[in-house]
């Protein structure tokens, strides 16, 4: 079992939400809400990119680069504070864990920041961890979802990637896994997917039933 973070296992795209909604205000601007729901699954750099671009600032690297280490040391102290498990995520974990299933956490975020996260989701809880700056491509490429499967020592194609958004759905579909897609901050395409309203929907046999 792969799992992305954010928005799918616990409800921080809210916390990177107010983070950005600061971030423009620093700027002197307000973030659209077209520009937000962009970011949904984006790394860093192309969500810096988005909000510049939406507020009418510079693009450039080093501009970029700047308003990334802005947000994340004001991500960093929100996610501090605890962070709020997605319905059903915390049980369904500790059930895959029960059943002796490998588990490993595929997401765009950075490491530093991840840790922390995993203060609240419980390092233990996973066999192997790919944050955004630890390999070369990020979502929506594969490289990410092929990584982590490499990592628990599982085929692509037997594991199942559970995703809140468009860029991870295709990173995990392009890596050849079945794919649970669970909405959260943005609608779903259901095309090439197994849809559902909340994890609170599944568990371990459902899982179980999605790969051959």
């Amino acid at each position: 079992m792969l799992f992305d973070m954010d928005g799918t296992l616990v409800d921080s795209e809210k916390v990177w939400s107010v983070g950005l909604t600061e971030l423009a205000a620093h700027y002197g601007g307000e973030l659209s809400e077209p520009a937000r729901k962009a970011m949904v699954g984006t790394n860093m750099t192309d969500s810096m990119r988005i909000l510049h671009t939406d507020l009418g600032l510079p693009t450039g690297r080093a501009e970029t680069d700047a308003s990334v280490v802005w947000l994340e040391d004001r991500v960093k102290f929100l996610f501090r504070d605890g962070l709020v498990w997605r319905p059903g995520a915390q049980e369904l974990l500790a059930d895959l864990r029960a059943a002796g299933v490998p588990l490993a956490l595929v997401t765009a975020t950075h490491r530093h920041l991840v840790d922390v996260a995993l203060l609240t989701i419980g390092a233990a809880n996973f066999d192997a961890v790919v944050a955004g700056d630890e390999v070369d491509l990020t979502k929506p490429h594969p490289m990410p979802y092929l990584t982590a499967a490499s990592l628990v020592g599982a085929d692509p194609a037997s594991c199942v990637a559970v995703e809140d958004s468009p860029n991870g759905l295709k990173s995990a579909r392009a890596a050849g896994c079945a794919v649970l897609a669970v909405p959260c901050e943005v609608e779903l395409d259901p095309q090439g997917v197994t849809l559902v309203d909340s994890l609170l929907d599944v568990d371990v046999d459902y899982l179980r039933k999605l790969v051959p």
